[in-house]
C-alpha cells in the first residue's frame, strides 16, 4: 500500500507569515499545474482524500476533475498545525519567549496556544490507520506539517521531546512524495 503525499501550490500570502490553519486560497495556476501532472500518475480509483482547507481542496477538485474515477473525500485531521493567536503574524514579529517555550517543550507546548506538535501526531495518525483499515493505495493532499508527521509515524515515532526530532524536509508547493502506508 502505497500513500502519495501531495503538498498545496504556494498560498497567496505575504512571505514570512505564519498561516497554519489559516484558511487561505492558492496560486490557481500553479494548482491547475500540479493537477495535471500528478493525476496522470495516479492508480485507477485510488482514494483521494484532502484537508478541507481552499489551498489543498481546490487541488483536490483539480485533481478530480481530470480523475472523475477518484472519490474526493474531505478530512478536516489533515489540515496543517494550528498556530492559534500567531495564524497570520509576522514570523519575526513573533517574540522569542513563545519560540522558546515551543522548543523547551516542543511535543507538548502548544504554540500559539491551541495545538501542539503531538496533537498534530495524534490526529495525523489516525487518518494513516483508517487509511490503511481501508486498504489499498491513497492520495492525500495535504500540508508540509502533516507530511512532516507522517514521516514520523512512518518510523514508529507517535510522540516528540525535542524539536530536533521534527523533521526538516518536506515536498515544496505544488509537489509530492510517495511513501509505504
Amino acid at each position: 500500500m502505497r500513500l502519495w503525499l501531495v503538498r498545496h501550490a504556494q498560498p497567496l500570502v505575504a512571505a514570512g507569515v505564519c498561516y497554519g490553519a489559516s484558511d487561505l486560497p492558492a496560486d490557481e495556476a500553479a494548482t491547475q499545474a500540479c493537477a495535471a501532472q500528478l493525476a496522470p500518475q495516479l492508480p485507477p480509483g485510488v482514494a483521494l482524500i484532502t484537508s478541507p482547507l481552499q489551498r489543498c481542496e481546490r487541488l483536490a477538485q483539480q485533481i478530480q476533475g481530470l480523475r472523475p474515477d477518484l472519490m474526493l473525500k474531505r478530512d478536516a485531521r489533515l489540515a496543517e498545525m494550528d498556530f492559534g493567536c500567531w495564524e497570520g503574524q509576522r514570523w519575526d514579529s513573533i517574540p522569542q519567549s513563545a519560540f522558546d517555550a515551543w522548543t523547551t517543550d516542543f511535543g507538548a507546548h502548544p504554540f500559539g496556544g491551541r495545538e501542539s506538535v503531538n496533537q498534530l501526531l495524534q490526529r495525523v495518525a489516525a487518518v494513516r490507520a483508517e487509511t490503511l483499515q481501508q486498504g489499498g493505495d491513497a492520495v492525500w493532499v495535504t500540508h508540509a506539517g502533516v507530511i512532516r508527521a507522517m514521516a514520523l509515524l512512518a518510523q514508529g515515532i507517535e510522540r516528540l521531546e525535542h524539536a530536533e526530532q521534527w523533521p526538516r524536509h518536506a515536498p515544496g508547493f505544488g509537489e509530492w512524495h510517495q511513501q509505504p502506508l
